[in-house]
């Protein structure tokens, strides 16, 4: 295999396409998976369980699945198996004729994506060794948020035309299709990602060092002060500062500086390293004071920095796994990453959305507080054993 670097990029590319098609066909699915479980006769309590209990598996299947990455080193088999059950769940939507067999396929699709993301990510990072790990997981994400736009635009121009639920879901078909279609492809065209990477193994450590373990820290409280966009668009709702037709633009606005935050601090990354996070952090740590205690405009800016602190969570975070882990660890690493991240923005959500009944104040000021305490512990985390 050609392990070059612009063989590197390609593959880097290739898996970006297959994450765009697949987030445009569970990221529309997502846009109406409360609606249409509601339809089927699903109860608000049977919605929210359900959207929970299938987040929970995925927190704990990511955690699995990354340790089962590095004790069989079967990473294309895990992220086929992993991609094949998150997008074909989606379309098997169409067929569910009760609530409870639609949850049944929400859950599988959440738990699919779970196991396969680990294996994603470590295939990239060795890939992204040629280019740099901040530009290689910010290229990625780049075209993945692509796709978290383009699907549940689609998924509405559908319901606009008079299309049903059902039709929706078998139209996801077709990305479905396209991204496990050009998955085959990458899997065919590069066998062995781990050859674009070399780097000694030292067999000899066990566990994970200091700096990882502060580092994992950090994250868990950026991602715990970081609110769902479910509860700013409940919020902008309630208080009438952002029209109702405005609000999925806020949300495709703050998607798009997403996806160029992306390629803007994966490059600083890799320049600077963990450095990036102090900056991207204070700017992120706005976001809460302008979303919830301003006006059209400061929200319309709340959202600008919302979406900053998003791409950097969903990229460079993860390119800063790769510097600190060697190979042979890495897929576990990813495992926890991924599982601490999800579980405390799950976590912080849930009570920013009790502080939010109780006291908008003190939810901005727990949100502002947490992020801000990250800062000197990613700075700590950059100091050797």
């Amino acid at each position: 295999m050609d392990t070059s670097k612009s063989n590197a990029l390609k593959f880097i590319i290739l898996l970006g396409i297959v994450s765009l098609f697949a987030d445009i066909t569970y990221e529309g699915a997502w846009s109406i998976n409360g609606q249409y479980l509601a339809i089927l006769g699903a109860s608000g309590t049977v919605v929210g369980v359900t959207a929970g209990f299938g987040e929970l598996i995925g927190y704990c299947l990511r955690l699995i699945s990354g340790y089962l990455i590095d004790k069989t080193k079967k990473y294309w088999t895990i992220t086929l198996v992993g991609y094949s059950i998150n997008l074909i769940a989606v379309p098997l939507l169409a067929l569910a004729g009760r609530w409870e067999i639609a949850a049944v396929f929400i859950i599988l699709e959440r738990a699919g994506k779970a196991i396969r993301t680990p294996a994603r990510d470590l295939m990239l990072s060795h890939a992204n060794s040629k280019i740099g790990q901040g530009f290689g997981f910010g290229l990625h994400e780049a075209l993945d948020q692509v796709g978290s736009v383009l699907g549940p635009l689609i998924v509405a121009f559908i319901l606009y035309l008079k299309g049903s639920y059902q039709n929706c879901f078998v139209l996801l078909l077709l990305p479905a299709f396209i991204a496990l279609s050009v998955l085959f492809v990458a899997r065919l065209t590069y066998s062995n990602p781990r050859d674009f990477e070399v780097e000694k193994i030292n067999l000899q450590r066990k566990g994970f060092s200091k700096p990882f373990w502060l580092y994992i820290i950090a994250v868990a409280l950026v991602a715990s002060g970081y609110a769902d966009f479910a509860l700013i668009a409940y919020h902008f709702k309630k208080v009438s500062i952002v029209p109702e037709n405005w609000i999925p633009i806020f949300y495709s606005l703050a998607m798009g500086v997403d996806a160029i935050s992306a390629l803007v601090f994966g490059r600083l990354f890799d320049k600077i390293g963990i450095f990036t996070f102090v900056i991207v952090t204070l700017f992120s740590l706005l976001f809460a004071p302008c979303v919830f205690m301003g006006n059209f405009h400061l929200a319309l800016i709340g959202m600008i920095l919302w979406g900053i602190g998003i791409g950097t969570q969903e990229s460079i975070m993860r390119a800063a796994i790769s510097n600190m882990v060697q190979i042979n660890r890495r897929g576990l690493a990813f495992g926890i990453f991924n599982t601490i991240c999800g579980l405390f923005w799950f976590l912080g959500s849930a009570l920013m959305g009790f502080l939010y009944d109780f006291s908008i104040a003190y939810l901005v000021l727990f949100s502002v507080i947490v992020q801000a305490v990250s800062i000197p512990i990613f700075v700590l985390s950059t100091r050797k054993n």
